[in-house]
């Protein structure tokens, strides 16, 4: 028996693991695509979702509507078939079950990892229910699931909200909403059309610039109409019970409100990257080392796909431009384990 194998059937009989060829963590779009070419190899493979499956699309607002095309969001080469000419949250969310459905995808959702180490001949992974040992690792966890925070006092606070789901519960209620970008003008738009009484906070000097070209106007027009109060160049000193504390150009002012929608941007799961020993850069904007022609980082077997291949630059990649990750991936371990 050679070392190799040796190895896995110490792990398998101690904790009584499953044992893979790859392990995807991530059950988004990006980690199903994974799958379909892991498939596609004829790769033993197995998906862990910690949630729903495309978890972060499901925890989108219920009225989003995609800035990409619906072309861009397929995955596997499987049309994306819709009558608007921007696909709308539930479409892909019926586009995603439809594929992972069809191609029978092995994947086992609301089964979070809770650890994940790198060992001599593999990786051991550990599940809420389960635990595994694969010769391979492919990180496909995304951003939505850590907010950043504002980190001041009063943030614990039950009418602090860090996602935005639909505006009816802040109908005929002050909400504030805190950021500039597309997730932020589009609950504050939402918010004010279904009768709240809105106010941004906003860092910057103004919206932010990636906000979508047909929404960008409508929100700075009803600013500028006074419809949406927005106050720029302000942060957030404390929040309480009944009012904000905010720091402005002018000074500190406090505020009536009733609730706040902090949209303030997410962030991936840097502390995994680092406990895995990913290679991270040091410039505060945690960007993991990796071969960009097949996606393997510093860590031998272990892989990134998607979003967190850009650390806090979460704006760098979307489905439409990390898909191809899959491939290279998928490619890459089907050479090394033939």
């Amino acid at each position: 028996m050679n070392v190799q194998a040796g190895f896995f059937i110490f792990v398998k009989t101690c904790l009584l693991a499953t044992e893979k060829d790859v392990i995807i963590i991530g059950g988004g779009p990006i980690g199903i695509a994974c799958a379909l070419e892991c498939k596609k190899h004829h790769l033993d493979y197995l998906v862990l979702e910690k949630g729903a499956l495309v978890n972060s699309l499901y925890n989108y607002p219920l009225n989003m509507t995609f800035f990409s095309t619906s072309e861009k969001l397929e995955i596997g080469g499987i049309p994306f078939i819709t009558n608007n000419p921007k696909p709308h949250r539930d479409e892909a969310l019926e586009y995603y079950r439809r594929v992972a459905t069809s191609y029978q995808l092995d994947i086992r959702l609301h089964e979070k990892v809770v650890s994940a180490s790198k060992q001599s001949h593999g990786f051991l992974i550990a599940s809420e229910k389960s635990s595994y040992v694969a010769k391979k690792m492919i990180l496909a966890t995304g951003f939505y699931d850590i907010p950043n925070l504002l980190n001041v006092p009063g943030e614990e606070l039950p009418k602090v909200a860090h996602y935005f789901k639909e505006a009816h519960p802040y109908v005929m209620q002050k909400t504030a909403v805190v950021g500039a970008s597309n997730s932020a003008v589009d609950a504050a738009l939402e918010i004010w059309q279904k009768g709240g009484d809105v106010t941004m906070i906003v860092r910057g000097p103004g919206i932010g610039e990636r906000v979508k070209y047909w929404v960008k106007p409508n929100i700075e027009n009803r600013i500028a109409e006074g419809s949406i109060k927005a106050y720029f160049d302000t942060t957030i000193k404390e929040i309480k019970w009944h009012e904000l504390v905010l720091q402005t150009p002018d000074g500190m002012l406090t505020l009536e409100n009733d609730f706040v929608v902090a949209l303030t941007g997410y962030r991936p799961n840097i502390a995994l990257l680092q406990h895995l020993g990913v290679q991270l850069s040091e410039d505060g904007n945690f960007l993991p080392t990796y071969n960009d022609t097949t996606m393997e980082t510093n860590i031998e077997g272990l892989y990134l796909a998607g979003v967190i291949c850009g650390g806090m630059e979460t704006h760098k990649w979307f489905i439409e431009n990390s898909r191809i990750h899959a491939e290279l991936i998928a490619k890459h371990i089907a050479s090394n384990l033939q």
